[in-house]
C-alpha cells in the first residue's frame, strides 16, 4: 500500500492462482529438499544412540524431535499450503504481475514495454506434474519475474500473450 498525498493505492492480488498440481509438487519437493534429509538424519541418530549409546536416548529423543522431526513435519505440511496461497500471477494489458514467496511475500509487476525475454523452464518434477515456471526478464535491476506453478498449457498460452503484448507495446520512447 502507497499513499500519494491523501489517496491511499491499493495493489490488489493477481488475478490466476497457480494450478491444483503445484502443491503435490512443492509437497514431493520438500520431502527431498528439507523434511526427508532432517527426518533421515533424525532415524540414523537414534539408530546410533540405541546401537551404541543407549544411555543417551533420555536426552536426545526429546533433542531430536524438537530440532529435526516437528520442523521437518511442519515444513512438508505449510510451506506448500502457504504457498499456493500466496502464488498467483496476472498478465493485463501493459504489464506482468507475480506474486509469490511462502514467508516473505513478493509481488513484482513488469511492464510489458521492458519485456526482453520469456522463458519457460520444466525440471523433471515439474514435469512429472504437468507443470512449468515462466520467467519474464525486463530491462530492470530488480531482476526477473518468475511465475510458479502453472500447467503447461497456461504457461504456452502465457509465453504467447507476454510475446504478443510486448511487441504490441510501444518501448519507453517510442511513443508519438
Amino acid at each position: 500500500m502507497a499513499r500519494h498525498g491523501q489517496t491511499t493505492i491499493r495493489l490488489r492480488p493477481p488475478r490466476n492462482g497457480v494450478d491444483p498440481r503445484a502443491r503435490r509438487w512443492w509437497t514431493v519437493q520438500a520431502w527431498l529438499t528439507v523434511s526427508g534429509p532432517l527426518l533421515l538424519t533424525a532415524v540414523t541418530l537414534l539408530v546410533l544412540s540405541l546401537l551404541f549409546f543407549p544411555g543417551a536416548l533420555p536426552w536426545l529423543g526429546p533433542l531430536v524431535l524438537g530440532v529435526l522431526v516437528l520442523p521437518a513435519a511442519g515444513y512438508v505440511l505449510a510451506m506448500p499450503r502457504l504457498r499456493c496461497r500466496i502464488h498467483a500471477w496476472e498478465v493485463g494489458e501493459s504489464a506482468v504481475y507475480a506474486a509469490g514467496g511462502w514467508l516473505l511475500h513478493k509481488r513484482r509487476i513488469a511492464p510489458l514495454s521492458r519485456v526482453q525475454t520469456v522463458d519457460t523452464v520444466r525440471g523433471p518434477l515439474q514435469r512429472a506434474f504437468g507443470l512449468a515456471t515462466v520467467t519474464v526478464t525486463t530491462a530492470s535491476t530488480a531482476g526477473d519475474v518468475r511465475i510458479t506453478g502453472v500447467s503447461d498449457e497456461d504457461a504456452e498460452r502465457m509465453v504467447a500473450r507476454i510475446t504478443e503484448a510486448a511487441r504490441l507495446v510501444p518501448a519507453d520512447g517510442d511513443a508519438a
